[in-house]
């Protein structure tokens, strides 16, 4: 597999082919590979929106995906309704062998004319897009890129106080699945749940901080650890444990450690208050589940 294909080659090749079908009215690229200065490696991929007449051919018969490569394994979305103009519309991430991966999205054309007529652009272009081809003109009154679709706005207090709330409202439950050695639910709740819902958020809140509330966040986390100091992502890696009871209830105390830590900075920049009383109270509550006797506690 060869990871060093040039991006102009990628783009290039994408052109050419959609120049070559009378049905693709325009080409879109958007996300990384369409914002300045955004950190993109050899295995970047590339979202491209094909603006066609009709989207039914292309989903009857998606041989059209061997244009571009030995494909690999592809994703198809169900064709839906587009959620602000009810137009539907589909895509599909197609990963081919040689390392190039294009996330196409195909929207008809009735809908990007209702889109560039909007007074406001939809996130995804929002975000930032860069047009690679117009048959008919059909961009010309598109809003430029802010850039800004997906910075985050400081947390009002009731969503902060929330979402420690709901972060702590699950620890009990992990604790109790690892005393009953329950792992499949004990590693759901304890990295989906605690760490990806709400640690991340607290992490992406720390990083706007540092940036002013001006930067877009990643993708489950993308680019957090560039982005935190490294004492932070330090710490977060230690959050992680594999398969062992012992490991996992360490993986939890540092888990709920780090969250509190961070949420306290994030809080006192903002002026609001972290609720230390409940964090013990619920602290307290999950070691006097670990320290019961039977299944994964103290004892066997």
């Amino acid at each position: 597999m060869t990871t060093d294909r040039p991006a102009g080659d990628a783009i290039a090749t994408i052109v050419q082919w959609a120049m070559a079908r009378s049905t693709i009215r325009a080409a879109l690229l958007t996300s990384t590979q369409a914002i300045p200065g955004a950190h993109v490696d050899a295995l970047s991929d590339y979202d491209v929106i094909l603006i066609v007449e009709d989207l039914a051919p292309y989903v009857a018969d998606r041989t059209w995906l061997n244009d571009f490569g030995d494909v690999l394994v592809a994703y198809w979305d169900p064709m839906h309704p587009d959620p602000a103009f009810g137009i539907e519309r589909c895509g599909n991430v197609t990963q081919y062998a040689d390392g190039l991966k294009i996330d196409f999205n195909l929207w008809p054309v009735a809908l990007f004319r209702q889109i560039a007529a909007a007074p406001a652009l939809p996130a995804e272009l929002d975000a930032g897009y860069r047009v690679l081809l117009d048959k008919d003109h059909l961009t010309a009154s598109l809003r430029p890129p802010t850039f800004t679709a997906y910075v985050p706005a400081p947390p009002s207090p009731a969503a902060y106080q929330t979402l420690i709330n709901d972060f702590l409202s699950d620890a009990p439950y992990v604790a109790k699945c690892l005393w009953r050695d329950e792992l499949l639910p004990a590693k759901w709740c304890l990295d989906h749940d605690m760490k990806q819902i709400y640690l991340r958020q607290v992490l992406e809140w720390r990083v706007e901080i540092d940036q002013r509330w001006s930067a877009p966040v990643g993708f489950l986390g993308k680019g957090l650890k560039r982005r935190l100091p490294p004492e932070i992502w330090d710490q977060v890696e230690q959050t992680y444990a594999g398969a062992r009871l012992a490991d996992n209830w360490e993986a939890l105390a540092r888990t709920m450690a780090l969250f509190r830590q961070v949420a306290v900075e994030v809080g006192e920049h903002l002026g609001y208050a972290y609720p230390d009383d409940l964090h013990q109270r619920v602290r307290a509550y999950v070691e006097k589940i670990r320290q019961l006797r039977g299944a994964g506690g103290v004892e066997k």
